[in-house]
């Protein structure tokens, strides 16, 4: 996890079941991923440059021809090529790689977690020009899993912390958590990796460590070496257990993937090719239906877009969505077939004497902006006697075929399958199928989980 700064660490256990229960514009826009730090561009005079002398032509020179640029075909391809950080030998590093190869299970799980992600995730390394190895930190982080929640309350893919995620710009409310949203929490951490790296003077360790602890933690531990003239690297500080761990974890992570062949750790075969693209659309909208225009099951939806703790996005914005990138067409069609007053379900409200706009939204969990978008309102001045257009978010989700209605439910402090089964008149081995989870498994507040029927 990260933090800006010092602060008492969750420490997240490489075996398995541990990592698993850390959680562990009328027209939509397609948003294309820019290098954010491209060569400068040289100027081109418009005067015309005069050779004193023509030279004479040499045909002995033969034709210079391009070179022909072989594109990766695999993510993996890609993500080697974009290492940075040096092969050390150090037992610190072999250890990890040990602990790792214990669970080859894993290794191959978190693989298929990290499908949907790791091609966005290479475009923002690439983009940040930051080493290709922290394209793996959600490996340590979470386990690839977007909505891991810590025993700290960090969270997400990259584990931001609240007040961290804020500082970055990701919104948390009740509707929406921006550091579950894997379009802004992967900008949000690899533009801090990228300060980070700028603070240490490109010692990718060190900044690797900050990220973990704090560069409060590090810059302390450097200056306590400095004054007792010792080296101030990150092999040579003194750091809290985790951070003396959570380097090399990386390294060893991001050494056996390279040499999978020798360590026996076959590589999921992932295509070098965007597997999502980020859609703008320009209201709020009923998340079931938006599945349902992507064609998309819902619980691939939220594979998607686990950033939204409703049955709706947020009122307030942001307005966009992750869809499968062989889906974009159809939603696209769907979403401009479909009016802004279709995309929600709706409750009619009459006003009683004595309601304001906030006395109303409260009812309904929604927001003053969102019942002016609503109801055409230029202010928030109402009339008792009339009616007002309510988005309502708490409407239930249906499958696919239309027939199965289903329903979110956000696991509190304390809850078991048991006993979410008996509030519901459920199995628990039906939610534990209905979620692709263990039943054995620790569930963490501020998990999602689909309830049937």
């Amino acid at each position: 996890m990260l933090s800006i700064i010092p602060k008492k660490l969750f420490i997240f256990s490489l075996y398995p079941i541990l990592l698993i229960a850390a959680g562990c514009a009328e027209k939509p826009i397609k948003h294309v991923y820019i290098n954010e730090n491209p060569a400068p561009i040289q100027q081109v005079s418009n005067t015309p440059v005069i050779n004193p002398e023509p030279l004479a032509q040499d045909t002995s020179v033969e034709e210079i021809k391009p070179i022909d640029i072989v594109p990766h075909k695999t993510v993996w391809e890609r993500l080697f090529s974009l290492y940075a950080l040096a092969d050390i030998d150090n037992e610190r590093i072999d250890k990890e790689v040990k602990r790792f190869l214990k669970n080859p299970e894993y290794l191959t799980k978190i693989q298929h977690r990290a499908e949907p992600y790791l091609y966005f995730i290479l475009d923002q390394i690439e983009a940040k020009q930051i080493p290709g190895e922290f394209a793996l930190l959600p490996v340590i982080e979470s386990a690839f899993l977007p909505n891991a929640v810590s025993k700290s309350k960090a969270s997400g893919l990259w584990q931001f912390m609240p007040a961290t995620g804020r500082f970055f710009g990701l919104k948390q409310n009740q509707w929406y958590d921006g550091r579950n949203d894997i379009y802004a929490s992967t900008q949000a951490a690899t533009t801090y990796l990228q300060q980070l790296g700028k603070l240490f003077d490109n010692d990718w360790m060190l900044a690797l460590a900050s990220y973990n602890a704090g560069k409060g933690t590090i810059k302390k531990a450097q200056k306590l070496n400095s004054e007792n003239n010792l080296a101030t690297d990150y092999w040579s500080i003194s750091l809290p257990t985790e951070t003396m761990n959570y380097v090399p974890r990386l390294l060893a992570i991001a050494k056996i993937f390279t040499h999978s062949e020798k360590y026996n750790i076959p590589l999921y075969p992932i295509a070098n090719k965007p597997y999502f693209e980020v859609v703008t659309i320009d209201s709020q909208i009923n998340l079931s239906l938006a599945a349902k225009m992507a064609q998309t099951p819902i619980n691939s939806f939220f594979i998607l877009n686990p950033a939204f703790k409703r049955w709706s996005t947020d009122p307030d914005g942001p307005y966009h969505l992750l869809i499968h990138a062989e889906k974009v067409d159809t939603f696209n069609k769907q979403l401009m077939a479909t009016q802004i007053k279709d995309r929600m379900h709706w409750i009619r409200h009459k006003i009683n004497e004595g309601e304001n706009l906030g006395v109303i939204a409260k009812k309904y969990n929604t927001t003053v902006n969102a019942l002016k978008q609503s109801n055409h309102l230029d202010n928030a001045n109402i009339r008792a006697g009339k009616y007002l257009l309510i988005p309502d978010s708490s409407a239930q989700l249906v499958s696919d075929t239309n027939t199965i209605p289903q329903q979110l439910y956000i696991v509190k402090s304390g809850d078991t399958f048991w006993g979410i089964a008996r509030q519901f008149a459920v199995k628990s081995k039906d939610i534990a199928k209905w979620n692709n989870v263990p039943l054995s498994k620790t569930l963490q507040p501020g998990q999602k989980l689909i309830i049937k029927g």
